[in-house]
């Protein structure tokens, strides 16, 4: 059935433009959600995508189906000594598209970009219990995987720091501005959709 969807619909990956940060960082909030894994939905804001659309343009793409924002990949290379490392920050695919390449294409499109720019060695993270994630990445080659503890503290609900927040306000200086909203390209939804858990990469079991 998925193959059967795949020689339908037609998939298009380029480069991430100005009027694509609103409806990817709407796509991201949707996927990364605080169901289950809260720390990494609060670590997803407007400024993951409008920071390495700044920083890394070519290493941020998105994927359209028939005109329509299918999902996103960001990356960046990290250079260590004598290597380059390419590291792939965020991977989502919409609900719509999951199970029709969409997250190959896009995966297969940043690598070629990392190699051209230098890197020898890929990076991912995802969350120990994403299957569906392990497994996309086990297909391309990925190895070595180890489970990693995250530690966090809330500064605001600690007395020893409260007072220093107060002093300096949020810590971010001046609001930071959001990215410009734009209808294109369009982002599909359906009703009765369930939430994807949280990870750095969200996406269903691709063929």
């Amino acid at each position: 059935m998925a193959s059967e969807r795949i020689t339908r619909l037609e998939i298009t990956v380029r480069e991430m433009e100005l009027d694509d940060l609103a409806p990817v960082y709407h796509l991201g909030e949707r996927l990364f959600t605080c169901d289950l894994y809260p720390f990494l939905y609060r670590t997803w804001d407007e400024w993951e995508v409008v920071g390495h659309y700044n920083t890394d343009p070519e290493f941020s793409l998105v994927a359209e189906v028939d005109d329509v924002l299918g999902g996103f990949i960001i990356g960046t290379l990290i250079s260590k000594a004598s290597w380059t490392y390419g590291y792939i920050v965020w991977l989502g695919v919409d609900q719509a598209f999951q199970s029709t390449g969409v997250a190959h294409k896009l995966y297969d499109k940043l690598v070629e970009r990392m190699v051209e720019a230098g890197a020898r060695y890929l990076i991912a993270d995802t969350d120990p219990s994403n299957t569906a994630a392990l497994k996309f990445f086990t297909k391309k080659g990925f190895k070595g995987e180890r489970e990693h503890v995250v530690l966090s503290l809330n500064l605001s609900r600690t007395e020893r720091y409260r007072t220093i927040l107060e002093k300096h306000g949020n810590g971010h200086g001046e609001t930071e501005p959001r990215a410009k909203k734009s209808r294109r390209p369009k982002t599909a939804t359906g009703k009765n959709q369930e939430k994807p858990f949280c990870s750095t990469t969200v996406l269903d079991s691709e063929p």
